[in-house]
């Protein structure tokens, strides 16, 4: 498809989720609402102020939907849009990562108001997480907001009220355009100027309609990132020229991806300089640990090998699956042991998790107290080196809800340690992540981990190719040189002649001196050539 001023990028991205066509005026799918689908308004119909962030009627309905106690006493939907109202103007004073933090945990269902019997603190929910189909999801475009100064967002979308995504689309009408453009105006403009809407923010995206980019708030735009649906036809397509970005699209914008990167995979740490930054998952990490969460909630497949390239993110997607795993009703409360061979490593991951402020994480210090964490049923996220299994005594925990997940898989599963720890935990779910997996007799990572099912030994994977192409890894670039390394054989033949005449050595001695003094590391270590 081809983008003109009158077939705007910013028309089809609304079509597209929504199946309203704003250049005729149609909707090509009607939809019914809480459908579980975008449902389309214009500005005028969302009855909000140019200076409100939240459709608090919409939001009303849902607080009444969703909470009994609410529905009992109406008036108690008030006292938490006040609250909700407080932290939007707080963005001035703590600025816009914390006030997000703040307003996630509204979002998510932490946080606890006394409407229960005799005052008792329950649970408020804003969004449904259970049955989306009792949200209401609703996409506008020329989403007018004015904070500091008035600006005008190309796509906003909002549940239950609540605007969790914006979205800037640029209609390349000259070939300089790119989503570059559309995220330079989220992040550098509208964050700055109002503020106040990216506090409930999701994500953000940009596109010109050929990539589609996305990145949390206050994301420098180098660590933006695509989002990618990997098949052979989408593949084929784009290869060819074919493909717009409305598969990913689509996919990404779904209510359920969104609540999903939501509830499960953002997360709000500290960096080296002591900000508080917000992070949510390339889209690798994201289907990389949901394979690891589907795969144990199945039950029936007992191991899966995570093949990403080094530098994509393998911590990171050890946390987001740590923490989805730990928060699955249906493993009832689980056990995640996270596993690295060396102590920088343990270091690492170990602050990985607690700047995340993961709940419930441990690391041992012993074999003794990992031993004994084990024995007496630990449900909690154990940080270890896999040289603490030795010596471990076999059966130490049944449990069949015992998540291992080990880090650079490749290098010490498939000795002695590795057989202990299965043996001491036989009923463990057991997946290895590595970017180098080994394929030898004496030391196979596809073996030890790589499940019969899985296509290609893998339960995901993440190339070279994938990574350099989407920037998670930076491209090495070598330059071929020639090296100096004339000999002039005939003048050095020449002058050992003279030497064994006036030294006056038989043809044995001269054959050995000779074996002992032809070395090449003398050669190239001769100060006068390494000079050169």
């Amino acid at each position: 498809m081809s983008f003109t001023e009158l077939n705007s990028v910013e028309h089809y991205i609304i079509h597209q989720i929504s199946g309203v066509n704003l250049n005729a005026n149609q909707v090509s799918e009607p939809q019914k609402p809480f459908a579980g689908q975008w449902q389309y308004q214009s500005p005028e119909q969302l009855g909000r102020g140019v200076n409100e962030v939240l459709v608090e009627s919409e939001l009303l309905k849902a607080l009444t939907r969703l909470n009994p106690e609410i529905a009992a006493n109406p008036q108690l939907a008030d006292e938490v849009i006040h609250k909700l109202r407080a932290i939007l103007i707080s963005v001035n004073q703590v600025g816009l990562v914390k006030a997000n933090e703040a307003f996630f945990v509204w979002m998510t269902g932490e946080k606890t108001m006394p409407f229960g019997e005799n005052n008792r603190h329950v649970p408020v929910k804003l969004i449904d997480f259970e049955d989306l189909s009792r949200n209401d999801y609703v996409v506008t475009n020329q989403f007018r907001i004015h904070h500091r100064e008035t600006k005008i967002p190309d796509v906003v979308l909002m549940i239950n009220g609540i605007p969790v995504v914006v979205g800037e689309a640029k209609t390349p009408i000259r070939p300089a355009v790119s989503w570059l453009d559309g995220a330079h105006e989220v992040h550098h403009i509208y964050e700055n100027a109002v503020p106040q809407l990216f506090v409930p923010n999701i994500l953000s995206f940009a596109t010109e309609g050929k990539e589609l980019f996305y990145g949390a708030i206050r994301c420098p735009l180098e660590f933006w990132a695509p989002w990618r649906i990997e098949d052979n036809d989408n593949q084929m397509s784009k290869l060819l020229g074919l493909a717009e970005i409305g598969k990913e699209l689509t996919d990404l914008l779904s209510p359920a991806r969104l609540l999903d990167i939501m509830h499960s995979f953002s997360l709000f740490t500290t960096n080296k300089k002591k900000q508080r930054i917000k992070i949510i998952p390339r889209f690798q990490q994201y289907e990389g640990a949901n394979k690891i969460v589907q795969r144990v909630i199945e039950g029936k497949i007992k191991k899966g090998l995570i093949w990403h390239f080094q530098g994509s993110g393998k911590s990171l997607l050890m946390v987001f699956a740590a923490q989805k795993l730990r928060r699955a009703t249906q493993l009832k409360s689980p056990t995640v042991i996270v596993l690295v061979d060396r102590t920088d490593l343990d270091t690492q991951i170990s602050g990985i998790f607690n700047a995340a402020d993961i709940a419930n994480v441990e690391s041992t210090d012993s074999i003794k107290e990992l031993q004994q964490m084990l024995e007496r049923d630990t449900r909690k996220i154990i940080i270890s080196m896999i040289h603490k299994f030795r010596d471990a005594k076999p059966n130490m925990n049944d449990r069949d809800n015992i998540i291992v997940l080990v880090d650079e898989a490749h290098r010490t599963q498939e000795g002695d340690l590795a057989r202990q720890m299965r043996a001491s935990l036989p009923n463990a779910f057991l997946f290895g992540l590595t970017g180098t997996p080994v394929n030898k007799a004496e030391k196979n990572t596809f073996w030890a981990f790589g499940a019969k099912g899985d296509k290609g030994g893998y339960l995901s994977r993440y190339t070279f190719h994938d990574s350099i192409r989407d920037e998670a890894t930076l491209p090495l670039h070598f330059e071929p040189r020639l090296v100096d390394m004339h000999v002039d054989t005939q003048a050095i033949d020449q002058a050992f002649a003279e030497f064994k005449e006036s030294a006056a050595l038989s043809d044995e001695e001269a054959d050995a001196l000779n074996q002992k003094s032809a070395k090449m590391a003398a050669f190239l270590k001769n100060p006068e050539r390494v000079e050169k």
